[in-house]
């Protein structure tokens, strides 16, 4: 049996063994501080049923999830992995997470050694290379996108807290009326503040707690604010309107940046996208035309290191110019 099939062979065997123990993983595991945070929002509905769920809660996850969970434990990128995930709410562990990692790795590689480019060994590894950061390209998908739609909901979530507060609600009561009435991601994260000032967090952490999940300047501008009016006072109802108009002023300029910046950003798109597009496509039409390039360790893969390194510049380059920061 030739070397590079049982290369893959025991590939496959391993993304298996990963796919299996992380669905026994996610199986088994239950968020339980989600559960019990929610009992104090939820009402008599839930606490009717919480003794049945606290016994499905009891499980305890495998032992393989709690040995690399102890393993990861102490290591400063599985706080940062932790931070990304409760930034893009996605219900995973970081052990979990690793595991996506390996299995788009070898997935990938899989796919291309069999199908797209069939015994090529040295697209397989650039193929593997390109799985990895696939979880990662997800995540940041998810954090850029429920970001921007909690910072396009801010006007709205300003102008149902100054109604409640000129309407006679104190902040926090204000805060449970937005929880409700806004729409996700909005009411998530103010929900999860609401909480944690329920459990005896005191506000002003709490407040903390949703900037680092919602890392937005107008959140930031609008936490300063009520720090500030409630370490020295003043009308609070006041200072939000003032701020809401502050913000959707921003908002209406930075659309209009956008669109007069789309034309850049499409360009730096296609600029370097097509050179890849182009040669993956003569790669599956003719394989040995550009297999010379990448079989000629000497000339070819200096040449696509240099043109890969000028195509990123390039890209980062355009990609500067048209961000604007307001």
């Amino acid at each position: 049996m030739p070397g590079p099939l049982i290369i893959v062979i025991g590939a496959v065997v391993v993304v298996l063994i990963l796919l299996v123990a992380v669905i026994s993983i996610r199986s088994q595991r239950a968020d339980v501080v989600e559960e019990r945070l929610g009992r104090y929002t939820e009402g008599s509905t839930f606490l009717v049923a919480a003794e049945e769920e606290d016994k499905k809660a009891e499980k305890k996850p495998s032992a393989l999830a709690q040995r690399v969970e102890g393993m990861l434990q102490g290591q400063s990128f599985a706080a940062n992995w932790r931070g990304q995930l409760a930034r893009a709410d996605l219900k995973l562990t970081v052990s979990e997470y690793l595991a996506l990692h390996i299995i788009s790795l070898f997935g990938m590689a899989v796919l291309a050694f069999f199908i797209l480019f069939p015994g090529n060994v040295v697209m397989t590894i650039v193929a593997g290379g390109i799985g990895i950061f696939i979880p990662r390209f997800y995540v940041a998908y998810k954090t850029s996108k429920r970001l921007h739609d909690f910072e396009q909901q801010l006007p709205d979530i300003l102008g149902l807290w100054v109604n409640s507060l000129r309407s006679g609600y104190s902040v926090l009561q204000a805060l449970e009326a937005i929880s409700r009435e806004a729409p996700d991601p909005s009411a998530q994260e103010i929900k999860r503040v609401v909480q944690e000032v329920q459990l005896g967090i005191p506000m002003d952490e709490a407040l903390g707690h949703l900037l680092t999940r919602m890392p937005s300047d107008d959140l930031d501008l609008i936490i300063t604010a009520v720090n500030i009016q409630r370490e020295v006072g003043g009308n609070l109802a006041e200072i939000l309107e003032v701020i809401s108009h502050t913000i959707r002023e921003r908002i209406k300029l930075k659309g209009e940046i956008r669109v007069l910046t789309a034309q850049g950003r499409i360009t730096g798109y296609i600029i370097g996208g097509l050179p890849i597009v182009l040669a993956i496509f003569l790669m599956l039409v003719n394989p040995e035309y550009m297999g010379r390039m990448f079989n000629d360790r000497l000339c070819g893969w200096p040449m696509i290191g240099i043109g890969l390194g000028m195509i990123g510049i390039g890209t980062a380059i355009i990609q500067k110019i048209v961000d604007i920061e307001i």
